[in-house]
């Protein structure tokens, strides 16, 4: 794979502003690339319905030879949080962000992969089977892209799914994910004058605190974590508190677990607003569902046989984060998530390792032409 062309590919992505649920610019610009290859890519319409300004982009390569697998492409468009105006600067075999921004190789390291081995497919004339491609949006705020894909657009189903989205180790593939349920709590007291009556108001951050404090939080286990993430309440330091709303996560990749964790946090604040005479009002969510592949499974040995044929050693990781690759494979497509060179994500201190990148590049092209 030619380097340089990946680093100048990698840097005008990134200059690109693609914030979840505004990705329609960036999309445009993938759009084109792909019709430089001689490509369609169809909007699945989900923009209107997650008040976003695009949907899932979708793009359908055609086999240029018979006895290949159906294989789908992933990787998001959006970018975690609001940075915007990112710089990319070159430091000897590593890209990192100019400024106090993410450097956005999450995920736009995987479009440039995708981009640059369909291109080469193209200039090569490699032999592969059918490629279905999907850009997804708004990954970054909960998978959202991928939770409403048309999935009819899909069918037939392809038969395993590679989600660039993965870290800096060329030939790592995350084969497992956990559970996840999101938790958001209500809790209503009674206000007060909190320095002539304060005896008579229910201080509901008070209740709050007594509750997640009594929480097991953090690393649960080796496979289950759990966190409280915001809390919000009180409009004055006057007032006794009437309402304080608070949100939180458990992950587990024991499903079993994690429905005794998500109980135990809820308990614990029933437990503390009834103890004080306060209501609590809950609402737990399934986030997505976890997954657990093995070396049996076609779509991990295509992968350990392709990265062994481009002189990397496989690495089968248990990740502790969501992606996409629980949404597909919770729709039937075995999915896993490989590496493409970046590392610290979500960060100002996030990179691009281009020697990984580059390796990771040679693996994904492997992938496809593997005749297996």
């Amino acid at each position: 794979m030619n380097r340089d062309a990946l680093v100048t590919l990698f840097c005008e992505l990134v200059q690109i502003d693609s914030l979840s649920k505004h990705e329609a610019a960036f999309a445009s610009v993938i759009a084109d690339k792909l019709a430089g290859l001689g490509l369609d890519t169809t909007d699945d319409g989900v923009g209107p319905r997650i008040n976003g300004d695009c949907g899932n982009l979708i793009c359908r390569v055609p086999a240029t030879a018979d006895g290949f697998p159906a294989i789908m492409l992933n990787t998001h468009v959006d970018t975690v949080g609001d940075d915007t105006g990112i710089q990319p600067v070159i430091n000897d075999d590593e890209i990192h962000s100019a400024g106090d921004t993410i450097l956005g190789a999450d995920a736009k390291a995987g479009i440039t992969l995708i981009l640059s081995t369909l291109q080469a497919l193209d200039d090569q004339k490699l032999p592969h089977g059918e490629l279905v491609v999907v850009f997804t949006v708004a990954e970054e705020i909960g998978l959202v892209g991928a939770q409403h894909l048309d999935y009819e657009m899909l069918q037939p189903l392809p038969r395993m799914a590679y989600v660039l989205d993965g870290g800096v180790t060329a030939g790592r593939m995350t084969t497992q994910a956990p559970y996840a349920d999101n938790i958001s709590f209500e809790i209503r007291g009674k206000a007060a004058h909190a320095g002539v009556e304060p005896e008579t108001g229910i201080n509901a951050i008070q209740i709050a605190a007594q509750a997640i404090s009594q929480m097991k939080l953090g690393r649960l286990d080796d496979e289950s974590t759990a966190n409280i993430g915001t809390i919000q309440g009180g409009s004055a330091t006057n007032i006794v508190p009437e309402v304080t709303t608070f949100e939180g996560e458990a992950r587990s990749h024991q499903e079993e677990k994690l429905i005794r964790q998500t109980r135990d946090m809820c308990q614990k604040v029933e437990e503390a607003a009834s103890q004080a005479g306060a209501e609590a009002n809950i609402t737990t969510e399934r986030n997505y569902n976890g997954f657990a592949l093995g070396p049996d499974d076609a779509v991990v040995q295509r992968g350990i046989t392709a990265a062994e044929q481009v002189s990397l050693e496989p690495n089968l990781h248990k990740g502790g984060g969501g992606s996409d690759a629980n949404i597909f494979n919770e729709h039937g497509i075995p999915s896993v998530i490989i590496a493409t060179g970046a590392h610290k994500p979500h960060t100002p201190e996030e990179l691009l390792h281009i020697p990984s990148m580059v390796k990771c590049c040679e693996w994904l092209l492997a992938i496809i032409t593997l005749q297996q």
